[in-house]
């Protein structure tokens, strides 16, 4: 038996689950807390890493779950602390993200029902919309059985935030402890892949070898999963096309002969004239359309079949054919190990998958000129152009904005899985810098940037200084046109020159990242662009790229996208028709 407070016997069960950073703000009920990070957590590898605000920390947290097996873990104090967090929480519950949330609250002899504190605030229902699960911790020696149930919530099934909420009491309370009440997570959670039902697996199989166009559609399941060698076997096997989510971006690279981009023209064309879909782990929301002609088969002649472990996800907003309840890894496992008793491999590219390619670089090649244009402003196409050619295929891309993230969607490329980082469900901005750190902190050998407009810089930008404090070099481009580009645009679009609430005054954002301490480098010149990201690439400090790009060009959705548009309006379903 050990004497240890609440606050030790949190980090202690935190550091069975292989913790290393707990993100967020201290306040004054997590003394104890922040204390046992200090004693007992550092010597064992664990850091609390704070931030100057809990939205950061939340989107910290969610990086490092993207982008590795770690869970991550942020904190804010009771009441405003924990309200602050609620931005980044949210992120990640839309987009099935596990992440441990951590609050205090007032002591256990005025709360739940409160009295009339300061600071008072119904945390648990906060929350609860935002999480997967989360529970009131009211007695210290339920912290450890409170965290397992936590890590397994977050964990299995489909993956989610989760959120404890400690009255203060109890993580100030002493008492002697047996250290034995410490798990390790394979004692008290399984890792076991749940299967599909075989008969579903034998019927995907069946309708899989008899199609004539089948296509792969592979979503955030597969990331979470980790799915994505199994869908490049099925894929190169069978010769089958692939698409994939906005969440599932880096399943295939996206130069391989197999991969669709995700909203180009060829990938529109195989999702809507493909005989059979078989989608593994997407829900089929907003960004695919919610499954729909005309930006899918007629579910009268397009057979479909759902992969999810989440039967809730199954038939959502797309009937179909098939559904399997399982994990994407283990049911595509199922699949190929059919597939090949029944089959040899297709050794020729499907006649299809031409016309597919042919439609995407027609697409595509409309934009080169934009691409390499030496107009001064820069065109925002030649600024993101220049920054994913330049960072590579190593990089790890952190999108967040309006119409620069669909210029970013016309030139970046994901060539390796966990490497693209957006906040999908949501299009919540302000999550470049804390995406990018905790990114980097997850992989501290790859590079990470941020492609980002203004107005999304500006909302997280005082977090520049946690990069600088934590020694992150990561890259922050900004296109700056001085204004919230998707807004005016569509007031431009709708009003002519009349516009409401979407200018900024002109902002150096080079000297304010100076200011805490980073590189900052101003561009004005096309050609500057490959000389700031070399000095950048070659800085030990986060890098804050601030280049002044064509506000009249940024005004218009590019073309593509425009084209979707109108393709989807053709036959998209009421209510969503005009919106």
């Amino acid at each position: 038996m050990t004497l240890m407070n609440g606050g030790e016997v949190l980090v202690r069960a935190l550091l069975k689950e292989g913790v290393r950073w707990v993100f967020g703000i201290p306040g004054g009920q997590l003394c104890t807390f922040t204390d046992a990070i200090a004693r007992v957590g550092r010597p064992n590898g664990m850091e609390f890493v704070m931030t100057h605000h809990e939205a950061v920390a939340a989107h910290m947290a969610d990086a490092v779950s993207r982008t590795s097996d770690m869970v991550g873990v942020c904190t804010g104090t009771v009441g405003p602390g924990a309200a602050n967090l609620v931005a980044g929480v949210y992120v990640a519950y839309n987009d099935s993200i596990p992440m441990v949330v951590i609050t205090p609250q007032i002591h256990s002899d005025r709360s739940y029902p409160f009295k009339g504190s300061q600071q008072q605030l119904d945390q648990v229902n906060l929350f609860k919309p935002i999480t997967k699960w989360n529970a009131l911790v009211n007695r210290w020696d339920r912290i450890p059985d409170l965290v397992h149930w936590a890590f397994r919530e977050a964990t299995t099934g489909r993956p989610g935030p989760v959120h404890l909420d400690f009255n203060v009491d109890v993580l100030f309370q002493n008492g002697e402890i047996d250290e034995k009440v410490f798990l390790p997570p394979e004692r008290y959670r399984t890792e076991i892949r749940p299967y599909g039902d075989p008969e579903a697996v034998d019927r995907a199989v069946e309708m899989l070898l008899s199609a004539e166009k089948p296509l792969i559609h592979a979503g955030g399941g597969v990331m979470r999963s980790k799915a994505w060698e199994e869908v490049r076997e099925l894929a190169e096997y069978l010769q089958i096309p692939v698409t994939t989510s906005v969440s599932g971006r880096g399943t295939l690279p996206e130069d391989h002969p197999l991969l669709l981009l995700p909203k180009g023209m060829g990938a529109i064309m195989a999702e809507s004239t493909s005989d059979l879909v078989l989608n593994v782990g997407c829900t089929m929301s907003e960004l695919d359309f919610w499954g729909q002609p005309n930006m899918w088969g007629d579910p009268s002649t397009q057979k479909f079949i759902y992969v999810d472990i989440d039967p809730s996800n199954i038939g959502l907003n797309r009937e179909f054919d098939l559904g399997i309840v399982g994990d994407a890894k283990a049911v595509l496992r199922q699949i190929i190990e059919r597939v090949k008793k029944e089959t040899g491999p297709v050794e020729a590219p499907r006649d299809f998958m031409a016309g597919y390619r042919e439609l995407e670089e027609q697409a595509l090649s409309s934009y080169q000129e934009m691409a390499r244009s030496d107009a001064k402003p820069i065109h925002p196409l030649r600024l993101v152009t220049e920054a994913v050619e330049f960072l590579g295929r190593d990089g790890i891309l952190v999108m967040d904005g309006g119409n620069t993230a669909l210029w970013t969607n016309i030139a970046g490329r994901v060539y390796h899985p966990r490497s693209y980082l957006f906040a999908e469900g949501t299009g919540q901005l302000g999550v470049g810098i804390g995406f990018a750190m905790g990114a980097k902190l997850a992989n501290p050998d790859r590079p990470v940037y941020i492609i980002h407009g203004d107005g999304s810089f500006m909302i997280n930008c005082q977090d520049i200084e946690t990069a600088v404090r934590y020694k992150l070099p990561v890259i922050d481009i900004i296109a700056n046109d001085s204004a919230w580009g998707m807004i005016k645009g569509a007031q431009h679009a709708a009003f002519g020159q009349r516009y409401c609430g979407v200018e900024f005054g002109e902002i150096r954002h080079d000297l304010l990242a100076e200011a805490m301490g980073a590189r900052g480098i101003r561009v004005e010149d096309p050609e500057d662009i490959r000389p700031a990201l070399e000095e950048a690439a070659s800085s030990d400090r986060p890098t804050v790229i601030d280049a002044v790009v064509d506000k009249e060009a940024n005004l218009d959705v590019p073309v593509l996208f425009q084209m979707i548009v109108q393709l989807w309006l053709k036959g998209c379903p009421e209510p969503y028709c005009g919106t």
